[in-house]
């Protein structure tokens, strides 16, 4: 499991505003971008979009997809485009991962929100940020990394309300300018050869199962079959036996059944049935926000400890499944590189934690139309006027790009 959950007292990671420490930050930021993550090419399509809404002196929010690790970092190189450096909202957890991540993010603009609860500290940040408009502010709308290209996770609806706020606040106070929100769609392309960059990742998963290697198939018949094994694996942790059926069906089995133990184990009512991705995010963070306090607390003995532990590793698993897209790899038809490259990415790190640099990469940074964000939201339309533009004009941005993928 990941270390996306801190059993510490939550305490707010303010940003550095200091201009000097991003532009030296930056002097390093294509050499990393290349060791780090494999990225040797970054090129940003309809910079001018921005640097409009910059030049009018709005306050902005940039709203990427998120589907790796090096998306914020990516946005470095948007921020050479533009020439205006940026403040960004992340998890706490990457703040805590060692003091080298809490320096550098925090010098790059990086402040800290809490996901187990509502942080006002940092929506107050955010808000006083956008009505400032020095920078502009980056705000992951999907919450956490996907971890797939091409289709979009639920967003959150807080985007929407600390620009409606920011709005409000900047009207009340005769600032010049309105507050804007531009999507931002981000397209990995992978420039080098798959079945090289892939075939050590599932011999090496194959040899934990103690299989013999199955190089005598292709790798989608492969990635099938692990992908049976792993679900298998964790149908025999938690309920003691593999399932048999329809691989889909038995996903959403183990996703209902573990959250539904779950729930009933701390006494949570989630509602009526629903089995969408949004539902289930929005449970596990219940269950986290139920789960975790005890930990932080540190009144417990060390069988509740790791008791508890155990329950939260699920709800990570489950989580993680449930952002499997489905169909992403195809048997019956060709298939874009990237989808088979990002799913072999996610069983390698479901199984080991860790994923290894697959490149050369090159990464293609679309900038949207501005989105204008009133100060009162429209109560007559149906759902969110601002995040269904959002989400329309991010998903199309992405679709549009992976046009350009190669079938493989």
């Amino acid at each position: 499991m990941q270390r996306v959950v801190i059993d510490e007292p939550y305490e707010f990671v303010p940003p550095v505003k200091a201009e000097w420490w991003p532009t030296l930050i930056q002097y390093y930021l294509t050499r990393h971008l290349r060791k780090a993550y494999g990225i040797h090419e970054v090129e940003v399509r309809d910079a001018e979009k921005l640097r409009a809404s910059v030049e009018a002196g709005h306050g902005i929010i940039i709203s990427p997809n998120h589907c790796r690790m090096s998306d914020p970092l990516t946005m470095g190189m948007l921020s050479r485009e533009i020439d205006r450096h940026l403040y960004s909202m992340a998890s706490w957890h990457l703040f805590k991962q060692s003091w080298l991540a809490q320096f550098v993010m925090r010098r790059m603009g990086g402040f800290s929100v809490y996901r187990e609860g509502v942080d006002r500290q940092a929506i107050d940040q955010a808000v006083e940020v956008l009505i400032e408009g020095r920078r502009p502010l980056v705000i992951f709308p999907e919450g956490a990394i996907s971890r797939h290209n091409d289709r979009l996770m639920p967003l959150i609806g807080g985007v929407s309300f600390i620009a409606r706020t920011a709005a409000k606040r900047r009207e009340k106070a005769g600032v010049d300018g309105g507050v804007v929100i531009h999507p931002i769609g981000i397209r990995y392309f992978f420039q080098g050869n798959l079945e090289e960059s892939v075939k050590p990742v599932l011999d090496e998963i194959e040899s934990h199962f103690s299989w013999f290697s199955q190089t005598e198939k292709p790798l989608v018949e492969r990635i099938r079959q692990i992908g049976q094994a792993l679900l298998s694996l964790k149908e025999i942790e938690y309920f003691g036996w593999a399932r048999t059926g329809d691989f889909y069906e038995r996903v959403d089995k183990l996703i209902h059944d573990m959250l539904e133990k779950l729930e009933q184990r701390w006494g949570i009512k989630h509602g009526e049935e629903d089995s969408s991705e949004e539902s289930i995010v929005a449970r596990v963070k219940a269950l986290r926000s139920t789960i975790l306090p005890g930990l932080i607390e540190n009144n417990l003995n060390e069988e509740e400890r790791q008791d508890r532990w155990r329950q939260l590793a699920a709800c990570y698993y489950v989580q993680q499944m449930s952002h499997y897209p489905r169909n992403y790899v195809r048997m019956s038809e060709k298939n874009i590189q990237e989808h088979i490259l990002e799913t072999v990415e996610r069983f390698e790190e479901d199984f080991t934690d860790k994923v290894r640099i697959h490149g050369p990469l090159k990464v293609v940074l679309q900038v949207g139309d501005p989105i204008e964000v009133a100060s009162r939201r429209d109560r007559s339309a149906e759902g969110d006027p601002v995040m269904d533009n959002l989400r329309g004009q991010l998903q199309s941005m992405v679709s549009k790009l992976s046009e350009e993928a190669v079938r493989v």
